[in-house]
């Protein structure tokens, strides 16, 4: 018995060991037209194979640089697209650069002191003075993902005052926690929400009561008409009948 790990080693091993005895026996087809055919017939069955790879952008190129990598290299045959070899495999792209950006308190983020360069550039008081509330509420947020107790809303504006250089400063009574506008806006919505389900149930509750009166009504009218129609049968009244009957 033999085991694969004695074997030779597969370039990719998705095609199987077959792939690789077919395109060696192609390697050594002397032959080049016939060489040729071989491999356009082993292209079409790796692509068989691994249907999956019909999906991919240059499905017939990538097949290609499969059989060329299958071989090592070493088979010659006519490909349609450019010959793909062993260096442009081996190579290394060149490594990305990391931007490397020294922020005094990494736990805010990149963004806060771009944020923050913004807001400095700002002349009118009382629009800077909203920014600085709107950066010192994103600061809270980002502050809550590192620390999960409850934050202090002075060491924010302490940090957004380091950050600014002493440009950006929020009074104690400068409110972080919620943004005032947005807030404005929401308690509006909220409100009104409220208005209009109050009014809903009201009406509702009207229209229930409404029912509920005229259904008694009704009721009322229903059992009054009955005791109108129905005549007393009493013994005077039994006496005319048995002398109408004589």
């Amino acid at each position: 018995m033999e085991y694969n790990t004695v074997r030779e080693k597969i370039t990719l091993a998705e095609y199987g060991r077959h792939i690789k005895r077919i395109v060696d026996n192609c390697i050594k087809i002397e032959d080049r037209e016939h060489r040729n055919r071989t491999a356009h017939e082993i292209i079409e069955l790796m692509g068989q194979l691994n249907p999956h790879l019909r999906n991919v952008e240059d499905f017939r190129h990538k097949l290609w640089d499969h059989l060329f990598m299958i071989s090592e290299f070493k088979l010659d045959v006519d490909s349609p697209y450019p010959k793909t070899t062993k260096s442009q495999i081996i190579e290394k792209p060149e490594p990305l650069e990391y931007p490397q950006t020294k922020i005094r308190h990494r736990h805010y983020g990149k963004n806060v002191a771009a944020l923050v360069s913004k807001a400095v550039e700002v002349e009118d008081p009382e629009k800077r003075l909203a920014f600085a509330q709107c950066i010192g509420n994103y600061m809270k947020l980002t502050y809550v993902n590192w620390n999960k107790e409850n934050t202090n809303d002075e060491i924010i504006k302490n940090d957004l005052n380091i950050i600014s250089k002493g440009e950006l400063s929020l009074s104690v009574e400068d409110n972080i926690s919620e943004l005032s506008r947005a807030n404005r806006q929401s308690n509006i919505n909220q409100n009104n929400n409220n208005g209009k389900r109050q009014f809903n149930q009201n009406r509702n509750n009207n229209n229930q009561n409404r029912n509920n009166q005229n259904r008694n009504n009704n009721n009322q009218n229903r059992n009054n008409n009955n005791n109108n129609f129905r005549k007393p049968y009493n013994n005077k009244n039994r006496n005319n009948d048995i002398q109408k009957g004589q």
